[in-house]
């Protein structure tokens, strides 16, 4: 499975981004994708997670009510939707997936086994 991660750029406070993470290379009927960010010198977070099969999302409570994570399954397209950004959502963005996700582990990058190259977002004050 290849992941390639695109999108990011340098916005203003307020402004809005999406990202975007194509699929090649495997089935995904039973993946989970997810999107995480790493700021310099900070741990990778976790932002958002989906379903491919049934598209149930989750949050973490950073991006709940501002960003919204949906697939498009005909294109193996997995979007972030960033919406009132701030400066402290300035980070490098990375798609993930793997098909041995349970809601214990959707928030925890160790268990991805696949990653997109980041992409960089710049929130400026």
């Amino acid at each position: 499975v290849q992941l390639q991660a695109s999108g990011g750029g340098l916005v203003q406070a307020g402004g809005s981004l999406r990202l975007s993470c194509t699929a090649s290379g495997g089935a995904y009927i039973s993946f989970v994708s997810g999107w995480f960010r790493q700021a310099p010198g900070k741990e990778r977070e976790y932002v958002a997670a989906i379903r491919w099969s049934g598209g149930n999302t989750y949050y973490a409570d950073s991006a709940k009510g501002r960003f919204t994570i949906s697939r498009d399954s005909a294109e193996k397209t997995v979007f972030l939707q960033m919406n009132n950004l701030r400066p402290e959502d300035t980070a490098v963005y990375y798609c993930a997936a793997d098909n041995a996700i349970g809601l214990a582990t959707i928030g925890l990058w160790t268990a991805y086994k696949f990653w997109g190259q980041g992409t960089q977002v710049t929130v400026s004050s």
